[in-house]
């Protein structure tokens, strides 16, 4: 393998958004059929680097060579003729068509419909056998689970031909177990001849699966090397530019204090009266991050949702701020903020940003009505900005411009600002949803440090997460639940991978 020519070449690319240089004198080399990791901090040239090769952007100078030959690349099409497919961190479909129709879409075989879906089945058919990508093709992609959506992404690149496979942070919202199935495919792929590159924010995921890796730190790579001569912590190093802390540091330091919030048996049923929380008891106390160790699907988002107002629960009661709610009189957003609960949501995107909003817009949602922000009906946008440049300070948000739309900024540093905009109140107690999805380590680093403030400082945190060693490095107390009910309850001292592992598959505590 190491005699023939690389997968991919690239050489002395440079690329500059205005003010940003991007890419500064970018070297990459792939060899065919390996895993190749890129990794680097939000910003640090990676994205960028692949929408180069896959056609998004044109380098402003340098040379690509794929297969040994010079690729003149201009847009997409001219990288899907040479083999180059892109799976994107936010999926590239359209969810009112099915599986089958969204793979056919732009590329259909024939002007007949019928015949072009019988076509496209047969060779869709024949991948999934291949590569154990498997999906109901006849479904619609919004009744696709998100594991099964990034199926259908890869078998699209594939149908079209990619022989080179790049990947945008493919597990960031993926649960463990369906990480597992993407890594058995990528691995079949790998043996099957498939190049694959994979940016990734996950160190581990690097060190299980790449056969090399590249580090990116400010548009420029730092490091280039195999994965066998690498190590978690030199990696973070290298990327960040410093060493880097993530695990637990803190021990127990006292008894937490006060409870904050008491939740009582709380029930949830969905519009099709399926149950998504059985009875549910839970207590936040001053000073006490609670984790809820997560295998998306089992009632923790519904529990973020019923605990911060947007959801009504099917009965059960909430204390919280001296005041009790019941089901049909339940608590609502602008109370919960006024009684000082703030809620970081999962989904970023769909709940926490509006992305065509600039900056500042984005960092006062919900907290508009504020006696500093305007009285009367009048807002004062002076201040609004002056209040974003300081939370954009203080959490480190990048680039420091309040007027950028909010969709210009990387996930990282969109997360910041969503921190930056719940935690700026002060909260009592606050619901974190995923507070690390997508995002790099040295902004994992900060984020962890933000959250332990607020413990010390007698905040009562909530924590919902699917990575089990931010579970296992913040937590005081873990709450396991398995479809909707809760499987088990420890303190953190008794708490490892293996136990919460159990649990979240639905054992008992042993």
């Amino acid at each position: 393998m190491s005699s023939a020519a690389p997968a991919v070449r690239m050489r002395g690319i440079h690329k500059r958004f205005g003010a940003v240089q991007a890419n500064v004198d970018v070297a990459l080399h792939v060899a065919p059929g390996t895993v190749h990791g890129i990794v680097g901090e939000n910003g640090a040239g990676k994205s960028t680097l692949m929408s180069v090769l896959y056609g998004f952007y044109r380098a402003d100078s340098g040379q690509i060579d794929v297969f040994g030959k010079p690729a003149n690349i201009r847009n997409a099409d001219d990288a899907i003729a040479l083999g180059i497919g892109m799976v994107h961190q936010h999926f590239m479909l359209v969810d009112t068509l099915s599986a089958l129709e969204n793979v056919m879409l732009g590329a259909e075989p024939h002007w007949l419909l019928a015949r072009a879906q019988a076509a496209v089945r047969v060779k869709l058919e024949a991948l999934m056998q291949a590569t154990g990508l498997q999906l109901d093709l006849d479904s619609l992609v919004a009744d696709l689970a998100v594991g099964d959506r990034q199926r259908l992404e890869i078998l699209k690149t594939l149908y079209r031909g990619a022989k080179i496979l790049i990947l945008d942070e493919p597990t960031a919202v993926l649960t463990p177990q369906e990480t597992g199935h993407l890594f058995q495919v990528l691995d079949l792929l790998r043996k099957q001849g498939t190049t694959i590159v994979l940016i990734t924010h996950k160190l581990k995921e690097v060190m299980r699966l790449c056969d090399r890796v590249t580090v990116m730190r400010a548009g420029r790579v730092v490091h280039d090397l195999p994965v066998a001569d690498a190590s978690i912590e030199s990696l973070a190093e290298a990327m960040v530019g410093r060493k880097v802390n993530i695990g637990r540091d803190h021990v127990d330091d006292g008894s937490p204090g006060p409870v904050l919030l008491q939740a009582r048996n709380l029930q949830v049923r969905d519009a099709l009266n399926v149950t998504r929380l059985k009875g549910l008891n839970l207590s936040l106390r001053s000073g006490e991050i609670v984790g809820v160790a997560d295998v998306s699907g089992n009632g923790q988002s519904e529990l973020l949702d019923l605990l911060s107002g947007l959801l009504q629960p099917s009965s059960g009661q909430l204390e919280i701020g001296g005041r009790t709610f019941e089901a049909g009189q339940w608590l609502d957003p602008g109370t919960a903020r006024q009684l000082g609960l703030a809620h970081v949501p999962e989904d970023r995107h769909a709940r926490a940003l509006v992305m065509n909003f600039p900056a500042w817009e984005s960092a006062v949602l919900g907290y508009d009505g504020l006696p500093e922000y305007g009285q009367g009906g009048w807002l004062n946008h002076q201040h609004m900005h002056r209040a974003t440049e300081q939370y954009m300070e203080r959490f480190d948000v990048r680039p420091r411009n309040p007027e950028l739309p909010s969709s210009k900024f990387s996930g990282g540093n969109q997360q910041k600002l969503v921190l930056a905009r719940e935690l700026g109140q002060a909260p009592k107690v606050l619901l974190v949803g995923q507070p690390t999805r997508g995002v790099d380590i040295g902004a994992i680093e900060f984020i962890y440090s933000q959250l332990r403030a607020l413990r010390k400082a007698g905040c009562a945190v909530l924590l919902v997460s699917s990575e089990l060693d931010e579970i296992l490095a913040l937590s005081d107390r873990v709450i396991v639940m398995y479809q909707g009910a809760v499987t088990g309850e420890l303190p953190i001292a008794d708490c490892n991978e293996t136990r919460l592992g159990m649990l979240m598959l639905g054992g008992g505590v042993q």
